[in-house]
This record gives structure tokens, sequence and C-alpha cells, in this order.
């Protein structure tokens, strides 16, 4: 695994922003795997930027979304379908046949599971996927004790992870108890991974899916199976890692920036 440390979130946020510029440029129909959450707004922002000022092409990119929460509508103020429209999709150029994101109201889930994974495997798998972390370590909706294999399906969400969401509702109590999430089998799918992480209340969950065991109480420490992991993390996030100065000094004798 891969550590860029930047000093700031906007840093943090270009620097992964442009790995995921420099795909497209090279593979102009990638297929995205994307998360929602307040970590990767920036990359979105940046990624708007860059589609507007500089071209950046959507046009024939082909995504899909993480996780949804169960029981909201597309158009909810909180659901992911509206989360993503807002801070990225009607920035950018890319066709809505070729958006894909779990539905928290399909009436059969097991069916639509399978689905989902079925139609990323027809789209050529995911080339790279961006992921963030959550205060527990959990990764998507994978909450602590979920199989490391595991394949999207439903999830019971961890009390923990209802109290850190419930600041985008009006109170706890609406917060859904149920989400669909692509599972740590799914993510570890993709070519290439972008693990995304900021701020100080994100540092313990980091040190441990970083420089941890691999424990299904840490679903994001599966990440440390996967060959091509880049982690973008700003300096408070990456407070607690015990081997922070040798990633920095990798960084800073990374060939190529010299």
């Amino acid at each position: 695994m891969e550590i860029i440390i930047s000093d700031t979130y906007e840093e943090m946020s270009k620097a992964a922003a442009r790995a995921v510029a420099r795909l497209l440029n090279s593979k102009p129909n990638a297929v995205l795997g994307l998360p929602t959450g307040s970590t990767p707004v920036g990359v979105y922002k940046e990624l708007a930027r860059m589609h507007k000022n500089e071209g950046l092409d959507f046009s024939r990119v082909t995504t899909f979304n993480m996780d949804e929460y169960v029981g909201l509508p597309k158009d909810h103020s909180q659901s992911y379908h509206y989360f993503m429209q807002e801070n990225l999709f009607k920035h950018i150029n890319i066709p809505p046949q070729n958006i894909y994101i779990p539905s928290g109201t399909t009436d059969n889930a097991d069916a639509f599971c399978a689905w989902y994974e079925q139609r990323i495997e027809e789209c050529g798998g995911i080339d790279m996927q961006l992921a963030g972390v959550g205060s527990d370590g959990h990764i998507a909706f994978n909450e602590p004790t979920s199989s490391l294999g595991s394949r999207t399906r439903i999830k019971t969400l961890a009390r923990s992870t209802i109290e850190d969401n419930a600041r985008f509702f009006e109170k706890v109590e609406d917060v859904p108890i149920y989400g669909i999430t692509m599972g740590v089998g799914t993510i570890l799918d993709a070519r290439k991974i972008l693990f995304l992480a900021n701020g100080a209340n994100k540092a313990d969950a980091v040190a441990k899916a970083i420089e941890g065991p691999v424990t299904s109480m840490i679903t994001a420490s599966a990440l440390q199976l996967h060959p091509d992991v880049t982690a973008y993390l700003d300096r408070e996030a990456a407070s607690k890692l015990e081997m922070r100065e040798y990633y920095e000094w990798i960084q800073a004798k990374k060939l190529g920036n010299n």
C-alpha cells in the first residue's frame, strides 16, 4: 500500500482527483467505484472543476456506487442517489444510463444484489475503486464482523455508524438502520483502490486499517490484501500511523519527485 500524506484536506482531495484523471485520460471508458460521505466531496469538487476547466471527459465512464440506505427513495435529500447527483453527476458529462447506485427501495433485495454483482462483471469489472473509512474501521456499509469475502447484500448498520450519520438527519431516529452495500470481496475485486481519509476522528481507524492486523473487526484492513492500493490522507488522519515518518520518507524519495 502506498501512503500519500498531504498537509490539508484540499491538497489530499486534489491529489486523489489527479489519480482519477490519469486513469480517465489513459482509459476513457473506465469503470469507477464511488463512495459517499464527507470525505470524497473534495475529490468530486475537483473532478467537476477539471471537467469544466480542463475538459476531463466522463462521456464513456461507467460508475458503480458502494452503498445506499434501505428505505430511502432516490429523491430523498439524504439518499446516496441524491448525494451523488448534487456533488458530482450534475456537474460532469456522464450519461445517466452509465450510473449505477444500489436501490434502497427494491422489492427483492437478494435478486437486486445478485444483479448488481453481475452488472459490474458485465461492464468489465471496476478499474478504480474510491473508498473512505468509518470511525469504527468499516468500509462501505461492511460493519465490524462482516466477512472479508462478502458480496453485495443488505447489512444492519452498527450503532456507531447510525450515530456518525445522524448529523445529516433531523434526529438520530430518522437514520435508516439497514444499508445495501458492496461486499468487502466486491471491493477487493477492483483493479486499483484509492483509500481516502481526513480528520483526527479517523486517525484510529486509519492506523488500524493500514498497520493493524487484517481482521473482520476492521473491515478496511482487508485493503492490505490488495496488490494496488494508494491511501490519500491528510496530516490529521495520518497522525497515529506508527510508520508515518517512513511513509513520508518514501514519498519524498519517490522517483520523479526529485
